[in-house]
């Protein structure tokens, strides 16, 4: 008998990508065929697991100006097509949109033959393209308890927002806090959006911190490309130790040996924090949709794993004076660190897989609109 074939629908973005892959992992462990659709950019899912087929189709953001958003309504609606066609080709047993709107057009397909459908929100408050979607679905797998924006008569289950295995390695690491005279690590990462905020205001903070405190300072940090050579001699005007780079290949690694992570706060940024058990403070992209940011940040950090700094009171002086008290209390740290740990799952991927396989044979009771293009605009 050939195993069942669950589809993935996400976009070529790390915060849909790590998930997505994490849940192709478990699936594949249990003897589940995995396939990905895709936009454009989901070129590194291949590469990681070349065991798992991945296709690609048409989709567009939908701009606010009126003939753009015309454009864009139809690219979805031909990548519409596409899945629509893929789906026959491969007969899956399950759908699980990840959200973004490279997911559009695949799970609408999947409404459109009656295939069972599972969505996954990574954030505190439901996604634009999963608030078109959530009618269609069997089941929402959620990362936080509470997630706002979601219909009553949809089904939820807390699955927690699956994280790459590297991550879930550090969780066996404890954490250490700075003594008064020993080391202490920052790690800064701001993700492709929000990182310049970071390489401005960073350099500065450490500049102003006591003396005594910056020969024992070490910061790890993410810059974008433009920026990296000007950081690169702020720090060293400072006089401070730092490793710059616009990606990281061994997150894990940097996540571990932190002492305080300051960072955005995108859905895989938060669960990798809780998972590892590493106190942040988190300053919320100020332009997500919706200010998804922001409700992740709160939802985190209420029982005591970080704190929430606004970007708009973000300034060196703030960011110094806040690195200076936190080193001085080191029992705030581990307290927070341990607080951050609670808020941890890292079972997420074996129970998000155990709500797609418990979809798998379900008969969807809904009617799939046919008018795929009139509800992508909506």
């Amino acid at each position: 008998m050939t195993a069942p074939l669950v589809i993935l629908a996400a976009g070529g973005t790390g915060g849909h990508m790590f998930p997505a892959e994490a849940l192709a992992r478990a699936l594949i462990a249990r003897n589940i065929r995995v396939a990905l659709i895709t936009d454009q950019r989901g070129q590194a899912f291949g590469e990681t697991l070349p065991e798992v087929g991945v296709h690609r189709i048409r989709a567009s953001r939908l701009p606010r100006h009126t003939i753009d958003r015309v454009k864009a309504v139809i690219e979805m609606g031909l990548g519409g097509l596409e899945a629509r066609r893929l789906l026959r080709a491969l007969g899956p047993s399950v759908v699980v949109g990840f959200g973004g709107y490279p997911s559009i057009p695949t799970v609408f397909a999947a409404a459109f033959a009656k295939v069972p459908i599972v969505l996954h929100e990574q954030n505190a408050l439901l996604g634009r393209a999963n608030r078109r979607l959530a009618s269609r679905a069997q089941a929402i797998a959620t990362s936080f308890e509470k997630v706002s924006g979601i219909p009553a008569d949809v089904r939820t289950t807390l699955t927690g927002n699956p994280v790459r295995p590297g991550i879930i390695a550090v969780r066996d690491i404890a954490y250490a806090a700075p003594t008064q005279d020993g080391p202490l690590s920052i790690l800064v990462t701001g993700g492709s959006q929000g990182a310049r905020i970071f390489s401005e205001v960073m350099p500065a903070a450490a500049a102003l911190l006591p003396e005594g405190m910056k020969a024992r300072l070490r910061i790890v940090q993410q810059c974008r490309p433009e920026d990296i050579d000007t950081v690169t001699a702020d720090f060293r005007a400072a006089g401070i130790t730092a490793v710059l780079s616009t990606f990281f290949s061994d997150m894990p690694a940097q996540l571990g040996a932190c002492h305080l992570a300051i960072t955005r706060s995108g859905a895989s940024t938060v669960a990798e924090l809780g998972v590892t058990g590493r106190p942040a403070i988190l300053i919320p992209y100020p332009f997500a949709t919706d200010n998804h940011q922001t409700s992740n940040a709160e939802a985190h950090t209420q029982g005591g794993g970080g704190w929430v700094i606004s970007q708009r009171i973000l300034t060196p002086k703030f960011l110094a004076e806040r690195i200076v008290a936190l080193a001085a209390r080191p029992d705030t740290l581990v307290r927070a660190a341990e607080a951050a740990r609670r808020e941890g799952r890292p079972d997420a991927a074996n129970r998000f897989a155990d709500l797609v396989i418990s979809a798998i044979g379900a008969r969807p009771d809904l009617t799939a609109s046919r008018n795929s293009i009139k509800d992508i605009a909506a």
